[in-house]
């Protein structure tokens, strides 16, 4: 793959902006000097894959959850309290394969600038986890992490996010109905390009939404699976976000052009 040319990607002016986008948080600082993350090597049993991407999966996590069961000095700044409180925060944009499996650590990964950091830390709120989220999946789209970020934070900073506070109060609420209200709010989504996941208990963990190789919203083949549509679902209490006032929802614009990178090609084995 020499580059992504999306037919329809979104507009990018959200990619320019001078400070991080609150989309889905209630309030976000981020330190001057934020921590220079360790390298992430692939570990033991997650080999290198070169393989060419056949779509696309946006993963978005609800924060609430992660904290709920999160402990240690690498979720302070997602869970503390102190820099944030947040609500769906981007997991990450991972390339697809053809089958069951996904193209990873495709190259050696730099270790991020404080620049790229701070600037997507209030959407990915973990600075080891952009680390990790550059060198398995970004590592195989480009060769710029700052390109790569930006365009995770494009798709995530554009998602109308269901109103969270009413749905986490609802006596019963299942997979299928989360589904369909996300759907509901967002052109081109459909109930099939969606899937959620959960942890034990049956709370959200995590919505995903499927896209094709030029990155429209798309059906989830069938090896991505998430919860059955009956599934009951609970929703732990995040932070009161609602749409701001006004706010321009960002549309597809036709024929835009995004080359990451020219040297984006998965390297030859």
């Amino acid at each position: 793959m020499r580059g992504i040319n999306p037919k329809g990607l979104l507009a990018l002016l959200i990619l320019t902006a001078p400070a991080p986008a609150l989309a889905q948080a209630a309030y976000c600082s981020v330190p001057n000097q934020p921590p220079r993350p360790p390298p992430e090597l692939p570990p033991t049993g997650e080999p290198r894959r070169l393989l060419p991407a056949a779509g696309y999966t946006l993963a978005l996590s609800w924060s609430p959850q992660y904290c709920a069961t999160a402990r240690g000095p690498d979720a302070a700044f997602q869970c503390g309290g102190r820099n944030g409180q947040f609500g769906f925060v981007l997991h990450g944009l991972w390339p697809e394969g053809a089958g069951r499996d996904w193209p990873q650590y495709c190259r050696p990964a730099q270790i991020l600038p404080r620049a790229v950091i701070r600037q997507n830390l209030c959407t990915t709120p973990s600075v080891q986890l952009l680390q990790h989220e550059w060198a398995k999946h970004g590592t195989c789209m480009t060769t710029r992490p700052e390109l790569y970020f930006n365009l995770g934070r494009a798709f995530h900073e554009a998602i109308r996010y269901p109103n969270m506070t009413v749905l986490a109060r609802r006596q019963t609420l299942t997979a299928g109905q989360l589904v369909a209200e996300f759907a509901r709010l967002n052109k081109g989504l459909k109930p099939g390009m969606i899937r959620i996941k959960t942890a034990r208990g049956g709370w959200l963990s995590e919505v995903r939404l499927c896209m094709d190789r030029a990155m429209d919203y798309a059906r989830c083949p069938g090896s991505q699976r998430g919860a059955p549509d009956e599934t009951r679902l609970r929703i732990r209490p995040g932070p009161n976000i609602l749409p701001p006032k006004g706010r321009a929802v960002p549309t597809r614009r036709p024929m835009l052009k995004l080359d990451l990178d020219p040297n984006a090609q998965v390297p030859a084995s």
